[in-house]
């Protein structure tokens, strides 16, 4: 069964009591069963969040648990459902956009764990996608990303200045076309492989194209 088919099941089920099991596949180990998890508990949670606000919202807190220390697991999948749920209802975006983003700010909820980097990027791209007003100011809090020594958050990073058109990445981006390493992206329902010299090319693209924001 494709990915739409499997959402319009779901969406058919009492979405309360499917929170639980979709939460249980974000651990999941294969990457493939990983990232369906993650887009389907997202929009579960937007779908949700039409006809009982406060339900998603409790969702979204867990979420956030999940990536408090306290909670005393690692978070796996947390910040791309995240992610997901907000690029798919405005009202949730509108809530939670600034705690998604405050995970990737060194003076905010900053993620320790690095290795959780690549799915909040994933997930504020996502966000950037439905709504750009919202992630705007905060731009340039990414611009560091486009340092790191993870392939994927370098991509994303670059994925990320290109939809938002930061000008002030623009030296940055122009280093990484020449960046061969290559990462997985989870795009249209598939993990494929993108090579971050393309997506930081892609970015400039769109730094040049009219109505370019700095």
């Amino acid at each position: 069964m494709d990915m739409d088919r499997a959402l319009d099941v779901l969406y058919q089920m009492p979405l309360r009591r499917i929170i639980n099991p979709l939460f249980s596949f974000l651990y999941a180990g294969d990457d493939l069963l990983r990232w369906k998890a993650i887009t389907a508990l997202g929009r579960v949670t937007a779908r949700l969040a039409e006809t009982d606000m406060e339900a998603a919202r409790v969702v979204i807190r867990r979420f956030m648990w999940n990536l408090n220390d306290e909670s005393g697991g690692i978070g796996w999948g947390s910040p791309a459902a995240m992610g997901e749920a907000l690029a798919c209802h405005e009202g949730l975006a509108r809530e939670f956009a600034s705690i998604l983003i405050s995970y990737a700010r060194e003076d905010g909820n900053y993620l320790e764990y690095e290795m959780l980097h690549p799915g909040l990027l994933w997930g504020i791209a996502r966000l950037v996608g439905a709504s750009p007003r919202l992630v705007q100011d905060a731009a340039f809090h990414f611009l560091p990303y486009l340092e790191s020594k993870n392939p994927a958050v370098r991509g994303l990073a670059a994925k990320i200045m290109g939809l938002l058109k930061v000008d002030a990445s623009r030296s940055a981006l122009e280093r990484l076309t020449n960046d061969e390493a290559v990462f997985q992206l989870w795009e249209d329902h598939r993990i494929v492989e993108r090579r971050v010299g393309e997506e930081a090319a892609r970015a400039l693209q769109c730094l040049a194209a009219p109505n370019s924001r700095g």
